[in-house]
């Protein structure tokens, strides 16, 4: 019997274990890995943030999936692997070996870029360890006024900066640190001013700097500036995981897996990435959730006819998607292409999408019904 692995709980592997659970593939056994037993949907981290979202609201469990799809369930992280010999190392100390490998790990931020960041800093990714810290930071908000410092320009950090501010209100103050472009720098112009018009409004202090230190009460910028902080929050820009670069699978320039239009690996065809993980060198597009989950279906597809020996299909990633920003309150800024808006009608839809999504996955699982049916 062959063995299936599926390396990581990331978005592109929610359809793979959806794929199987429908219909498992004779004479292979699956199994998944990730330090996580839930997947946090990482669309929904704002709102969790700002208030809106209970953290089950925003929890797709994967050991359920798991054992929805027959697979086995390994709780435990990747620390390195052999691309020749099929093997991975895991947290747990144990080896595992695979005939076919899916990768979906996701990107990872490097503590030690800034300075004292590692000791001090409360970092977004993983998202799950994050959401688990997030009680506690609130429950000091409760206690004190906090200056809180959120490093990022990006996406994440300008959402999880209107997020807080939403959730801990003129009591606390909330300031951003983009590394020294604009807030939204990557996206159209029409929703940098949107943004811009946002964090004005919520009084929450832009620096366009980068953050070169973090201390326990303070961060310091590039500048030389200091700025009194009591957490920082770092929302930097992701990585490949280091322990890649010692695989043996051939990687591109940033150390991301180089695949094929095919999901496949360029050195390793029995190797298979999708999401951020993913490096697709014909058709580069953003490390982002939309396009993770975009790639789960023909990921699933290719994979099971990889697995029965039948012919591989090419994805082409979409050029455009529609991108849907949280802004702190019920409010969201909406862009396709060089279009924008921002309102309470386009959080409305964003909520539909994103908890549409999470129900998707949370309700197939035969397992959970069955749990939810004990329980009432």
């Amino acid at each position: 019997m062959r063995h299936l692995v599926l390396l990581g709980g990331g978005h592109a592997h929610l359809h793979v274990l959806r794929a199987l659970a429908r219909q498992a593939v004779p004479g292979v056994r699956v199994t998944l890995v990730s330090p996580f037993s839930h997947l946090v949907y990482s669309g929904m981290l704002p709102g969790l943030v700002a208030g809106h979202y209970a953290h089950s609201d925003c929890a797709i469990p994967l050991d359920l999936l798991a054992a929805d799809a027959g697979a086995d369930w390994d709780e435990a992280a990747a620390l390195g692997m052999d691309a020749q010999h099929r093997r991975i190392y895991l947290s747990s100390g144990d080896e595992l070996g695979y005939d076919v490998l899916s990768i979906d790990v996701g990107s990872v931020m490097d503590r030690n870029t800034i300075a004292g960041a590692s000791e001090h800093g409360l970092f977004v990714r993983p998202i799950e360890r994050f959401a688990s810290k997030l009680d506690s930071l609130l429950l000091l908000a409760n206690k004190q006024a906090l200056s809180l410092v959120v490093v990022g320009g990006g996406a994440a950090g300008t959402e999880i900066a209107l997020a807080l501010q939403h959730r801990l209100g003129a009591r606390s103050r909330v300031s951003l640190v983009t590394g020294g472009a604009p807030p939204l720098s990557s996206y159209p112009t029409p929703v940098q001013q949107l943004a811009r018009q946002l964090l004005r409004r919520g009084n929450i202090s832009v620096f366009e700097d980068a953050c070169v230190e973090v201390a326990a009460d303070r961060v310091t910028f590039g500048s030389g500036m200091r700025l009194a902080c009591d957490a920082p929050v770092l929302a930097i820009n992701g990585c490949a995981p280091s322990w890649l670069l010692g695989s043996g699978l051939l990687l591109d320039d940033n150390g991301y897996v180089a695949v094929s239009a095919t999901l496949q690996s360029s050195s390793h065809p029995e190797v298979f990435a999708a999401g951020d993980v993913a490096s697709r060198i014909d058709a580069p597009h953003p490390k982002s959730g939309v396009y993770a989950v975009r790639a789960g279906p023909p990921l699933a597809r290719n994979l099971r006819r990889f697995m029965m020996g039948s012919p591989l299909q090419a994805y082409l990633p979409q050029q455009r998607s529609l991108n849907l920003l949280s802004c702190g309150g019920r409010r969201a800024i909406v862009s396709w292409g060089s279009f924008a808006a921002a309102g309470a009608w386009a959080w409305y839809l964003k909520n539909h999408i994103d908890r549409r999504f999470v129900a998707r996955f949370s309700k197939t699982s035969k397992v959970a019904r069955v749990e939810l049916d004990a329980q009432q």
